[in-house]
């Protein structure tokens, strides 16, 4: 029996550094993006929540995913502002796969959501017609029930079985918890969970790229046969989704296939680059892609604005 086996009650995360004068700078910089998060997402769900106007499958499906973007970024921006003031960077077995289970569950959201999206724009440009009969609401939240029901399933089971390895270490070469880099410290053969990981990650990522591509080749050969006003009305709704699948996508591929490599061997300003894309950028490049580029969204926006200027003038 290999005598470095432990059960280690915390993991260390090792890439955080001595900022020095920095650390202030650095929190203020984190802190912002997160406020920025916040606020930006939270003007999304406000406006399709009050706005009766915008209670339609599209804008509840926006809304959605700025609820997603709120769940993913409270699973990582906390612990990772205490971490950059803080002098140890010990997280508690516990809360390192609860932490794990968030950014895990958060990923196939997004995916899941912008998978039923493509299929909302599918119905309503393809058959307008039979669009209300096919997204009724009961459709809606039953897509969205399967949406998150799905990932916290797949992924409760996965997390268990990654929680009961045996582990000869505890140090994590990552700015927070992942299930690849705590597998690598097991001290058994993983062999079963990282070929059950891969193909759990190729379904989850393949699937859903394929049907969205499926989707905007039907809605493209629609598009030839329509009129140039019905393209570009096609285009004004499709392209934030086509902006935000596409964007998503490359930043959990790039995580993907970082945690394929041992960290230790790469540069560790790529590391963090990687491993923060896809937690910083598509929780704010979503909010304003669909705020400035659909015009429905962008309206109400802007009248909320107009009004509340007008009551409250400087």
């Amino acid at each position: 029996m290999n005598n470095n086996i432990v059960t280690p009650s915390h993991f260390e995360f090792t890439l955080f550094s001595d900022y020095g004068s920095l650390r202030s700078l650095f929190f203020s910089l984190c802190l912002l993006i997160y406020m920025t998060i916040i606020s930006a997402n939270v003007v999304i769900i406000l406006t399709v929540c009050l706005d009766k106007s915008l209670h339609q499958p599209m804008y509840i499906f926006i809304c959605c995913l700025s609820l997603n973007s709120l769940y993913g970024s409270a699973g990582f921006f906390p612990r990772f502002l205490m971490d950059i003031l803080s002098d140890t960077h010990f997280i508690s077995h516990p809360f390192c796969f609860t932490q794990m289970y968030v950014i895990h569950t958060y990923k196939a959201h997004e995916v899941n959501i912008l998978t039923v999206m493509a299929y909302d724009r599918l119905v309503a440009i393809c058959q307008p017609l039979h669009y209300h009969s096919k997204m009724t609401f009961r459709t809606v939240l039953f897509l969205l029930i399967l949406s998150v029901l799905y990932p916290v399933c797949i992924f409760s089971y996965f997390l268990y079985q990654s929680s009961t390895l045996l582990l000869c270490g505890y140090k994590l070469h990552r700015l927070f918890c992942t299930s690849w880099s705590v597998i690598q410290l097991s001290c058994v053969n993983t062999a079963v969970i990282n070929v059950a990981g891969q193909f759990l990650a190729v379904i989850s990522t393949f699937i859903p790229l394929s049907f969205v591509l499926y989707t905007y080749l039907r809605i493209l050969i629609v598009c030839r046969r329509s009129s140039s006003e019905f393209r570009q009305k096609a285009l004004q709704t499709c392209l934030p989704h086509i902006v935000t699948f596409v964007n998503f996508c490359i930043s959990v591929l790039i995580e993907v296939s970082l945690s394929q490599y041992k960290t230790d061997e790469v540069n560790t300003v790529v590391i963090v680059v990687l491993s923060l894309e896809f937690l910083i950028i598509p929780p704010i490049s979503n909010p304003v892609v669909y705020g400035l580029k659909l015009p429905q969204v962008r309206g109400v926006i802007s009248g909320f604005l107009r009004t509340h200027t007008i009551l409250c003038p400087t």
